[in-house]
């Protein structure tokens, strides 16, 4: 039994998750391959689920708001890429992302409420 003060590793706050309520849940899933060419999907991302299950940036087609992207991932055509995404917690709203030709909805916004996604802007050190 040696080694048992040994440093693994290192966390980096990056401020995405800003509170313990609603508690947060990791789930995994599949992101959809894309047609053609290659993407950067970055940590924070709000992904849907499609009809067949797989998960695509929030403002795909038509889906259904599921959660947020644990990870940053690199997704090309080849297949589809296995993902850890957050299914519940409270998270930043400018620290989340989404396709630059979406805008989250009233609807969406309702969607990701029942999950218990929620966002919350932390507070000031006092």
């Amino acid at each position: 039994m040696k080694d048992l003060n040994r440093k693994i590793g290192d966390m980096e706050f990056d401020g995405l998750i800003t509170a313990i309520v609603p508690p947060t849940q990791v789930r995994a899933g599949a992101l959809e391959k894309l047609a053609s060419g290659t993407a950067v999907y970055k940590r924070g991302m709000l992904l849907s689920k499609k009809s067949n299950g797989k998960l695509v940036p929030l403002g795909t087609a038509s889906t259904t708001p599921h959660g947020v992207l644990c990870d940053d991932t690199n997704l090309g055509a080849d297949e589809d890429v296995n993902v850890a995404l957050y299914t519940a917690g409270c998270f930043h709203p400018g620290k989340v992302s989404m396709l630059a030709s979406h805008t989250l909805t009233a609807t969406e916004l309702d969607e990701l409420r029942k999950r218990d996604i929620v966002f919350n802007e932390p507070h000031a050190a006092r």
